[in-house]
């Protein structure tokens, strides 16, 4: 009997303490996602951003491994008026307002569609680019139009806008492909493999990706691009509920640098004379 005491004891106190693990986990989880951190961020002189870094043009890295993008200038950029360096930690995309949430990540900003469905976790600036989906095929495919995918495998990326919008609008592509599910992928790299092996026949995309990648490709002229119907989105940096300083200096900051021109100069830089909305 006194050996059962002792052993629902120790039963109690290892409860008792997981219990209080995951309490404190959760609260701290809590104070990450309502706090205003700008003072905390102010402090330290840096924040961390997460991305996906193999999303061109906005953040990638080269061969060298060096990290580029417009996301990448645009965020140093603004930081850069406050005093702030800035840290990029590549993150699982599907994962980015759990990592953001928990406070691995001060913000996501890489191509981050701003739209209702995130809107109730995650807090985003002011729209700094305009953005749409576009399927894009081989030529030799003969797809001109979300019809001709009707039986055809298609390609997306997991947590993207654009699997978002298949499966917000299932009648406008998702129920003409096969098995009405598409193929996911952690990258549009991996896509665009599979799309030149035949393994799939379209790729739903961002515009501004399909455009960069397509624009560097040797063989350019064997992609084509389809416009469908869904809405055009707006690019935006997500943050933490909590973080309305931070979201205040943001919006000041993108003002400032269209004002002043060095967000032309961005546009310039990697989109060329291709015509932007910001």
């Amino acid at each position: 009997m006194k050996k059962r005491l002792i052993s629902l004891s120790l039963l109690f106190v290892v409860l008792f303490g997981l219990a209080s693990t995951l309490s404190g986990c959760e609260n701290v989880t809590t104070r990450a996602d309502t706090q205003d951190t700008w003072s905390k961020i102010k402090r330290r002189g840096s924040v961390v951003v997460g991305l996906d870094d193999s999303f061109v043009p906005m953040g990638f890295r080269e061969k060298s491994g060096k990290l580029v993008g417009y996301d990448i200038d645009l965020a140093r950029a603004v930081f850069k008026l406050y005093g702030i360096k800035v840290s990029f930690q590549t993150i699982d995309w599907s994962m980015n307002a759990t990592e953001l949430r928990n406070g691995t990540i001060d913000l996501i900003w890489n191509g981050y569609t701003k739209n209702p469905q995130r809107e109730k976790v995650v807090a985003f600036s002011d729209t700094y680019l305009k953005n749409k989906q576009v399927l894009v095929s081989l030529k030799k495919n003969n797809i001109n139009s979300f019809n001709d995918m009707t039986g055809k495998t298609l390609g997306a990326q997991s947590g993207s806008s654009g699997y978002e919008s298949l499966e917000n609008n299932p009648k406008l592509l998702k129920d003409k492909i096969a098995k009405k599910t598409p193929v996911q992928y952690d990258t549009f790299t991996n896509a665009f493999l599979d799309l030149n092996a035949g393994r799939i026949q379209g790729l739903l995309i961002d515009s501004v990706y399909a455009n960069y990648y397509i624009k560097h490709e040797a063989n350019s002229a064997d992609y084509h691009e389809t416009q469908g119907t869904f809405d055009s989105e707006d690019f935006a940096v997500g943050m933490r509920k909590g973080d309305k300083t931070m979201k205040a200096k943001i919006n000041a900051g993108l003002k400032t640098l269209k004002a002043n021109g060095t967000l032309a100069k961005i546009n310039k830089k990697w989109f060329g004379d291709q015509q932007v909305e910001n």
